[in-house]
């Protein structure tokens, strides 16, 4: 699977990570006809009330690939920005595009991202979807290439809380190039769609930025 494709895939499609491409492959660019997501700035949506749906429950607990159709429909999901506040981080790129970026003293670059009117991409269950919108950045991943982790689902990230299940590509990167991963998950019954990914020097320091996003970089669950 060639690392470089998915990076200028990911800049095609909304742009996930500015960091430098690493050229010398070709890619597939997903056919114009295929509806586009709109972009989006990655604000919370005005609340709207569903009868009887418990926003406050589904909040309260983890939301594995399974679980998606227990969101409300149509109400986006939000991500924090906490991840400015962590000793060595700084806020680089504020809410532009709807994305937002992040830089560590060591050279990690985070970047956000949440869209909304995804509707076109949902198949089957959020896992389904999910790998759906990673095929559709670029038709060369295989499902097999993507891990399932973890990211905060809401609550105070200094306190322990419930998490949400995310896929994860992670390339092998090439001989001076850098260590990346893209973490995803399309919400099918939201309507949206949460992106991050992570570039750094190396493996080490990758493996390092990876674990504060987990702890500060929390998907904001929809408050009704």
């Amino acid at each position: 699977m060639c690392v470089k494709a998915l990076v200028a895939a990911l800049v095609v499609a909304g742009g996930l990570l500015e960091v430098a491409v690493l050229g010398g492959c070709s890619i597939n660019v997903p056919d114009p006809a295929v509806p586009t997501p709109e972009k989006t700035a990655s604000t919370l949506a005005t609340p709207t009330i569903t009868p009887g749906h418990d926003a406050g429950a589904v909040a309260a607990r983890d939301l594995p690939f399974s679980a998606g159709g227990s969101l409300a429909p149509g109400v986006p999901v939000g991500i924090s920005d906490g991840l400015k506040e962590l000793p060595g981080w700084k806020l680089v790129k504020d809410d532009v595009a709807g994305e937002s970026q992040y830089l560590k003293a060591d050279g990690c670059l985070v970047a956000a991202k949440v869209r909304t009117n995804q509707s076109a991409l949902t198949r089957g269950d959020d896992r389904e979807s999910t790998v759906g919108l990673f095929t559709y950045l670029d038709p060369s991943i295989l499902p097999e290439y993507l891990k399932t982790e973890t990211l905060r689902w809401g609550g105070d990230p200094e306190q322990p809380g419930p998490s949400v299940e995310v896929l994860v590509l992670e390339p092998s990167a090439a001989p001076g190039a850098k260590a990346t991963a893209i973490m995803a998950r399309l919400f099918g019954m939201a309507g949206s769609s949460v992106y991050v990914s992570v570039a750094c020097p190396d493996a080490a320091a990758l493996a390092a930025a990876r674990a504060d996003v987990a702890r500060r970089l929390v998907v904001v669950p929809p408050s009704n």
